[in-house]
């Protein structure tokens, strides 16, 4: 069984995310989103806020489950069996760090692959640091991501 896990913060999963998990579970037997604590990111939403908001845009997909995780990440590659890590790549500005990312997973768990995808071209431009903007100032984030999730983000911040 191939199992594939794509990592992120997912602060919020954007519909170019949401692409790439769909593709994936074509390609894959089971596809594990991993929703990453990311303290020094410093995200916006609470970690588990954003794994039910994956779990919620990825539902419907029988070969995906959504966990969330404070490790590091090849000590979860061994945890759930997975051999390869699955990194989205929007543009050519990614490619440089996706790919240090790649050689020090490799070093660190050398039977562990790195594959990459690039989403739908109508999503390539489109990021979770730019969704939080365009709603932190009260923008329409609805072309951008899930229903669900810019109800929960306009929420959110609404509280805050």
């Amino acid at each position: 069984m191939n199992t594939v896990i794509y990592p992120g913060t997912f602060d919020p999963i954007t519909n170019g995310h949401a692409d790439l998990v769909e593709r994936a579970s074509r390609l894959f037997d089971k596809v594990i989103v991993a929703v990453a604590a990311s303290p020094r990111k410093r995200p916006l939403l609470p970690l588990e806020m954003r794994v039910d908001l994956v779990r919620e845009v990825t539902e419907h997909l029988d070969n995906v489950s959504v966990c969330g995780f404070e490790c590091l990440l090849t000590d979860l590659l061994k945890q759930k069996g997975a051999t390869i890590i699955l990194r989205g790549l929007r543009a050519v500005s990614d490619f440089e760090y996706e790919f240090q990312l790649a050689n020090m997973n490799r070093v660190l768990a050398p039977q562990v692959e790195s594959m990459f995808l690039t989403p739908a071209e109508q999503y390539s431009f489109i990021s979770s640091t730019l969704v939080r903007e365009v709603a932190t100032l009260n923008g329409d984030i609805s072309k951008f991501v899930h229903p669900s999730v810019a109800a929960a983000l306009n929420r959110y911040l609404d509280k805050a």
